[in-house]
């Protein structure tokens, strides 16, 4: 039963892996290394979370036999326990009737400390070494594999002197110490020390983030109006991204072409401006090739490869960013349209939920049997408010739980941690499923709350993660790389909030398997009963500051708006996003009066006696509500709406076609 457990665990995990991948990035279109490097970078740090319930429980089960062992052991015998390689033998002998009842999920003795081994180093290879070099190899602009290994050596020589010095003053410092001796163990505990110190002073920034916002979120979400006005306010700032990405992209093409009257065919050079054009969209591509002749206004244009190589690395930014706004906005246009329609719907007195745009998904046979637009309006406009304000008090009290936790769990008499409480009450009766239930559920929490601020951040437009296929390599290798540096020091944390871990608890217990691979921290006992101790309490002020907005008031201050629903010039933007959807509204309308009146014409012309025709008239009705839905909309806020706000803060916006209200 524990290998196939294990077996279910690693598959299960490894398509959650590589459907997150597929979201956000391009399978089809992205360099096979960078999907190689981000996947299995996700798939182990993922891995790690699932296993170590088991790991945990694996670890219970070694403690009774120990502890219920007829043969007395010494002081010292516990110490060699922890070692996995030592202990196989004494676990293979023993017998249930020792009062131990082996787990459903039991691994067998060797298995997992191999297994740590293989997915921290390799996920320690990836996030080190080879995604960091990866980054700079995928934003090269160079044209060959020689030039672009020669720029990420040259970009990462930086990178990789500033820890090697890290890691070097470490070494001094405990080869300076009378009582300490280097030996490989101890190189190797070094290393991880470090590693874990980098990774746990990012977790509490993240995690005082996550234990906030995820719980309020939900509560917000949980009001249809406050949800509206907040994506009004993105459509004003994603229109503003999506012109200057638009002029952007538009200068960069303008450069290119310029470049492509003055490469002839014969210039040795003409291969790379190739290269640059296929990287161009296809519609200032076909003007580009129309347009062949030298302009009289055209600047002198001395093309060079290094030249050619920065205006490579512009083309790719320029035309991914460029892609990225059009889908989000197409996003946030799909998502104002779906909450304007629950406003309207929340005071039909029918209680019939009626989309004011179409969707091929309404037609679909879950549409059509049951997600009815009846049982649609009683989720929207009844059930989903109450079910997120529950869901959201719920995450409330276990954020609470984990706060609590990360500021008493280094007390050990009494048991101050909930988590700690929790296990211990399920050890005692050797309730292993529990335990395992009790350990997922905690860890999955703290992943989400810290992996979720991982895949919200955004650091202005060199790092953001980009749904529906529209993340760059960049994007997706810093990931990796947080991922792989978050999760080791997560999985210590939590084994230190239900004193699991020797090195924070202090007991004399059997270790679990993974903390056994990271290696005595008394090695550094600055950092073992210093740092790992009282760091995680400033996990309370970052909650305080989250809670109370700090850093978006900051942001405010400078420019950089953030969504607080009390500012005037938070109000200036919402109205601003209500114009663009009713622009955006009408052009809609104006494709589906063309579209249904079309399609009718088809269908009478094509079965003019045939019993299908007689759906047209239902069809056509249903259209005319969703045109009522729209007219009443406009006469609501009225014509005269349709002037921009004062200050003219955005211009220059082009217009949207049809296609792009497409289902992404």
């Amino acid at each position: 039963m524990s290998a196939a457990a294990l077996a279910i665990v690693v598959v299960v995990v490894f398509c959650l892996a590589f459907y997150l991948l597929q979201h956000y990035g391009d399978v089809w279109k992205q360099h096979w290394m960078v999907l190689f490097g981000t996947l299995l970078s996700w798939y182990l740090c993922f891995l790690i979370v699932f296993i170590l319930p088991l790991d945990v429980s694996t670890t219970i089960y070694k403690q009774c036999v120990h502890n219920n062992s007829s043969t007395p052991t010494p002081a010292n015998q516990s110490q060699r326990l922890n070692q996995p390689k030592n202990g196989d033998l004494f676990y293979e002998n023993v017998k249930v009737a020792n009062g131990c009842e082996e787990p459903w999920s039991y691994i067998p003795d060797g298995i997992l400390p191999v297994f740590w081994r293989v997915v921290y180093w390799t996920s320690q290879f990836l996030t080190w070494l080879l995604l960091p070099f990866m980054q700079s190899y995928a934003r090269s602009g160079s044209f060959s594999v020689v030039g672009k290994i020669k720029t990420a050596l040259i970009e990462n020589a930086i990178y990789y002197g500033s820890y090697l010095l890290i890691f070097i003053s470490l070494i001094v410092y405990v080869a300076a110490h009378p009582k300490w001796k280097l030996t490989w163990t101890g190189f190797q505990t070094i290393g991880i020390t470090a590693a874990n110190t980098w990774g746990l002073f990012l977790l509490v920034l993240l995690l005082g983030y996550g234990l906030v916002e995820i719980p309020r979120s939900y509560w917000f979400a949980s009001s249809n109006s406050y949800m509206l006005d907040k994506t009004y306010f993105k459509v004003a700032k994603m229109a503003t991204e999506k012109a200057e990405a638009e002029e952007n992209l538009a200068d960069v093409m303008e450069e290119v072409a310029v470049v492509h009257r003055s490469v002839r065919t014969h210039n040795r050079l003409r291969k790379y401006v190739d290269t640059i054009l296929t990287k161009c969209p296809s519609d200032y591509l076909e003007e580009m090739r129309r347009d062949v002749e030298p302009s009289s206004g055209d600047p002198d244009v001395l093309a060079t490869k290094t030249g050619l190589v920065k205006l490579h690395e512009k083309v790719i930014t320029a035309v991914q960013r460029h892609g990225q706004t059009q889908v989000q906005w197409s996003i946030l246009l799909h998502q104002a349209f779906h909450l304007e329609d629950v406003a309207k719907s929340q005071s039909s007195p029918t209680r019939f939920f009626v989309q004011s745009s179409s969707s091929q998904q309404q037609h679909g046979w879950f549409r059509r049997s049951i997600y009815t637009p009846k049982v649609e309006w009683y989720w929207q406009c009844v059930f989903r408010q109450y079910f997120y304000r529950v869901l959201a008090v719920l995450l409330c009290l276990l954020s609470a739980a984990v706060v609590w936790s990360e500021c008493t769990f280094f007390s050990t008499q009494p048991v101050l941690s909930l988590f700690a409480v929790l296990i211990q009450l399920a050890e005692k009766h050797y309730n292993y499923i529990w335990i395992e239930v009790a350990c997922f559920i905690s860890i999955l929490f703290l992943c989400v709350c810290v992996y979720s601020t991982v895949f919200r951040i955004r650091f202005f437009n060199y790092y953001y993660l980009v749904p529906h296929h529209q993340t760059d390599a960049y994007s997706l290798q810093f990931s990796g790389m947080l991922f792989c540096r978050l999760t080791p020091p997560l999985c210590l944390n939590f084994l230190g909030l239900i004193h699991m871990d020797s090195a924070v608890s202090h007991q004399d217990r059997i270790q679990t398997s993974y903390t056994t691979i990271m290696g005595s921290m008394h090695l550094l006992s600055f950092i073992s009963d210093g740092f790992y101790i009282y760091y995680p309490m400033l996990v309370l002020l970052l909650c305080l500051a989250t809670l109370y907005n700090l850093g978006s008031r900051c942001l405010n201050l400078f420019g950089l708006y953030q969504y607080l629903g009390s500012d005037e010039s938070i109000a200036d933007l919402v109205d601003e996003g209500k114009q663009f959807i009713r622009r955006e509204k009408r052009k809609l309308q104006k494709c589906l009066d063309v579209e249904s009146r079309k399609w009718a014409r088809q269908r009478r012309h094509s079965h003019p006696k045939s019993p299908a025709n007689k759906n047209v008239t239902s069809s056509e009705e249903e259209d005319e509500q969703r045109r009522c839905l729209l007219q009443n909309d406009w006469e609501d806020e009225g014509a005269s709406n349709e002037s921009r706000t004062p200050g003219g803060r955005y211009h220059s916006l082009s217009a949207s076609s049809s296609g792009m209200l497409d289902p992404v």
